[in-house]
């Protein structure tokens, strides 16, 4: 076949065989798929044409950092195991303290401690009362004070979000996360101080403190677990607190020390009597209300207020916290 007579090859670069017609080229504005200015369509490589929201495929944002693979991670964390190995040691560390210190009860108005070894649940009352008001705090607000400034601090948030993962998904996650292992903080003592303190002074019926009536452990044990529910409750100002620190600043010791210092200053407040009826409106004031739950005739009225006053707190924060991540330029 002459030179002239050899088809000429297509913008593919096949040559059709002999006596097989060229398809039509289509570049006009009219060709097929073409737009009204008569460009060919690119599609992204690695990006669904036509797919929802550019999306890759097999994207899917729902199935981004499952809980628990964040379960996972913050278990793992050494901080995690210390602290957990504090709250379950602490009860056992205290029945020592009552077995081998002096003996004795006060006169008169009774007070908590002097009740402490009149029983499990007597006990159980006692270490949640010293704990609630320093230990316990520290503990919500580590781990929900570290759950994202760790991730900015090792500069390994940026790559979460690179994944990637939904900001307010990342942030969902580890907030759900942050408050499963602060509510199992706040539950665990008192149950294993339950536990401690049943097997060394007995389980016997609970002595009310001031009185010293006898109320039956099958009615008190009901109420104790709405105390343990409310102790949960009152700590969530310190939780949202601790987590708005978090999605603020890159040093996870900030914000656990800056939630810490809020219930330092608001207890500071709380005893300034000039204040009056302000003092209801702070975060701690409520703290111990629960003690009057365990009255033979049991007064919910400060638990509630409690409740209304720490739900509406931890509400604005955290809605803060949202907001603040949203807009954060993740550097690090």
């Amino acid at each position: 076949m002459s030179p002239a007579e050899r088809p000429a090859p297509d913008l593919t670069g096949e040559v059709p065989a002999a006596g097989r017609a060229v398809p039509a080229r289509h570049d006009g504005p009219d060709a097929p798929g073409n737009d009204a200015q008569g460009h060919t369509p690119r599609h992204t490589p690695g990006r669904a044409p036509g797919g929802a929201a550019g999306h890759a495929p097999g994207y899917a944002p729902g199935h981004t950092l499952p809980l628990r693979v964040e379960f996972v991670r913050q278990l793992r964390r050494r901080r995690t195991m210390a602290m957990f190995g504090v709250l379950l040691a602490l009860p056992w560390v205290l029945v020592v303290a009552f077995q081998f210190g002096p003996a004795g009860q006060g006169q008169g108005n009774l007070r908590l401690s002097d009740l402490a070894t009149a029983g499990g649940l007597n006990f159980a009352a006692f270490a949640l009362s010293v704990s609630a008001s320093f230990l316990l705090v520290v503990a919500v607000a580590l781990f929900c004070g570290d759950t994202v400034a760790s991730e900015a601090s090792w500069s390994s948030l940026r790559y979460l979000l690179a994944a990637p993962v939904p900001r307010d998904r990342l942030l969902r996650q580890k907030l759900v996360v942050a408050l499963a292992y602060s509510a199992a903080a706040v539950t665990v003592l008192p149950l294993m101080a339950l536990l401690a303190g049943t097997l060394a002074f007995g389980w016997n019926d609970i002595t009310v403190p001031g009185t010293g009536e006898v109320i039956p452990a099958a009615d008190v044990l009901p109420k104790f677990a709405v105390v343990i529910g409310y102790a949960l409750v009152s700590q969530l100002v310190v939780a949202s607190v601790a987590f708005l620190l978090s999605v603020t600043t890159d040093s996870p010791l900030g914000a656990v020390g800056g939630a810490v210092g809020l219930v330092i200053v608001s207890s500071i407040l709380q005893a300034v009597e000039a204040l009056g009826s302000l003092r209801e409106f702070l975060p701690t004031f409520w703290n111990a209300a629960w003690l009057d739950a365990l009255a033979p005739e049991p007064d919910y009225g400060g638990m509630v207020k409690g409740v209304a006053i720490s739900v509406t707190y931890s509400a604005v924060i955290i809605a803060l916290a949202f907001r603040r991540f949203r807009r954060r330029d993740v550097v690090s």
